[in-house]
């Protein structure tokens, strides 16, 4: 069955190796030289060569939950884009450390516990834990670092005072604000003017606290809010209250990634204010470039339509994986190139299964010769196949070094995939064929692999409960094993054949058909496959 990789202790060591026999492999191979990484910047609004920081590493900071719900499908594309991100750079051979924070004090939080009679801290704790086993179950890997910002509010005061020490921040009547205009440069991630900014300048004032007066410039934000009754709060040189949210993410990153990140990710929603008030803030008080290349992912519609709880249409991440494979959701959505609008339809996760069932297929198929060799004279293009895995694997670097572009690198998978049903067809192989059939799979296995999907791994009890009542009824068999039942049934078949008993064997036929399974003869005998 298809599942999804859900190691979290994540063995670099095995990624690396990986990326060693992989993606740099192809330096030898017909196409030539080393490909170069492309990364499209929201602020030069142009892709660019990426050059990190240190030569062989890669700081990553990706903007994380605010944490007073149960993530859904629009925050899960973000999360699992930069999830197979992280996971290429990984598998290109780079030393990646990847930092994603939680906000876990917040308005938003606040009126949750309000509304529940609940602290916020204890909101934020069950909201924080079903993020983490959300994620892992569409199989994103745990961040290398994943701090809190109840856990980092020292940071924040001593960034704050920092800003006010330079002049770029001030206090009044317990808040701190950001003096926008103390930083010329501010709008160049959104290209946006800020003469252009000041009238009606609701999208900036993040806070909502209509406070406005306490302001110099209605264009300032907070860094630092007073405490207001029953609000959670920490003593600092302004009296009592909490960090601004924008604050956080310029801290945390600091912390943990350092003064200049390689790349900062998160959803287009973020890019202002928010993106924005963190390179004025951090960039003020550095005086160094905050971030290299700044990478935001795009909206996700249902059904072509935007996502709302007004329409009915507001998928919690959690019940889409009651109904739906975590392979095939994260399939779906690399269908389509991280920056592009998504749209989510039933439709378009029968595409994404069938895709994922194609794979599979070729896979069982391929297991089924690999195991099986036959003496004899072969008629397996050794040479043409060799070339199909160099071109698979060029293919598939050429398309995701150009932007992680993850639709053009499943097109170059499924280009193989065809190749190599070409060439196996029904035949049976030799040992030496057998060989390269081997090298076939562990280039799809290898490569889906990146892209946080394990394939081939049918193995074990991996058919419908339901076979079990088909082999009681039709073969006898009593045991609990779906792998046995399928024997039983195939054993079954071959007796009634051989008998002319056409009655049984058409009714183990029809029964695995109508489960979803298929029976193929073979002449090394017969074998079930997923439809």
């Amino acid at each position: 069955m298809l599942c999804v990789e859900v190691s979290f202790a994540v063995n670099y060591a095995v990624m690396q190796s990986s990326a060693t026999q992989g993606a740099f492999a192809i330096i030898n191979n017909e196409r030539g030289a080393t490909m170069t990484i492309r990364i499209y910047d929201t602020q030069a609004r142009a892709k660019r060569e990426f050059v990190p920081v240190n030569p062989g590493k890669v700081g990553m900071y990706c903007c994380g939950p605010t944490v007073y719900n149960y993530i859904h499908i629009g925050n899960a594309r973000t999360f699992i884009s930069f999830d197979v991100i992280r996971r290429y750079l990984i598998w290109r051979g780079f030393e990646v450390t990847f930092v994603q924070n939680v906000t876990d004090v917040d308005d938003k939080i606040i009126k949750k516990a309000n509304e529940e009679g609940r602290s916020a801290a204890e909101v934020a704790q069950e909201y924080t834990q079903a993020f983490i086993e959300d994620m892992r179950a569409a199989g994103v890997m745990d961040p290398d670092v994943r701090p809190k910002a109840t856990e980092e509010i020292d940071g924040m005061i001593a960034l704050v005072q920092d800003l006010i020490d330079s002049g770029h921040a001030y206090e009044s009547q317990g808040d701190v604000y950001f003096a926008v205009r103390t930083f010329p440069e501010y709008g160049k991630l959104s290209h946006r003017n800020i003469d252009e900014m000041e009238g009606g300048h609701r999208e900036l004032r993040a806070d909502g606290q209509g406070l406005e007066d306490r302001k110099r410039d209605p264009l300032d934000f907070a860094v630092w809010k007073a405490a207001k009754p029953g609000e959670p709060s920490w003593e600092s040189p302004w009296g009592p209250g909490r960090p601004g949210w924008h604050i956080e993410c310029s801290v945390m990153s600091r912390k943990y990634v350092g003064k200049t990140l390689d790349i900062h990710g998160g959803g287009a929603d973020l890019a202002f204010p928010h993106h924005e008030n963190e390179i004025a803030q951090s960039e003020a008080a550095s005086g160094m470039a905050f971030t290299n290349y700044w990478m935001h992912g795009g909206m996700l519609q249902i059904n072509s339509e935007k996502m709302s709880k007004s329409l009915g249409n507001f998928l919690l991440l959690r019940d889409v994986l009651k109904q739906v494979e975590p392979a095939t959701l994260r399939m779906l959505m690399l269908q389509t190139q991280y920056r592009s609008p998504l749209d989510y339809s039933a439709d378009r996760l029968a595409e994404a299964k069938a895709s994922l069932e194609r794979i599979e297929n070729l896979i069982d198929r391929l297991d089924w010769v690999i195991a099986n060799p036959v003496e004899g004279e072969g008629s397996l293009d050794l040479a043409a196949l060799q070339a199909q895995m160099d071109a698979v694997r060029a293919g598939f670097v050429e398309s995701m070094d150009d932007d992680f572009n993850t639709a053009g690198a499943l097109g170059s998978i499924f280009t193989f995939v065809g190749e190599v049903n070409a060439a196996v067809g029904t035949s049976s192989l030799t040992p030496a064929e057998a060989r390269a059939a081997q090298a076939a799979r562990e280039t799809l296995v290898e490569l889906m692999g990146v892209f946080g999907i394990t394939v081939g791994d049918q193995k074990g009890e991996t058919y419908p409960v339901e076979v079990l009542a088909l082999a009681k009824e039709v073969a006898g068999y009593e045991g609990e094993s779906t792998v046995a039942a399928v024997e039983a049934l195939l054993e079954a078949r071959a007796a009634a054949r051989k008998e002319k008993n056409w009655a049984v064997a058409d009714a183990v036929r029809n029964g695995l058909g109508e489960l979803g399974l298929l029976i193929q003869d073979t002449p090394q005998g017969a074998k079930v496959t997923f439809k």
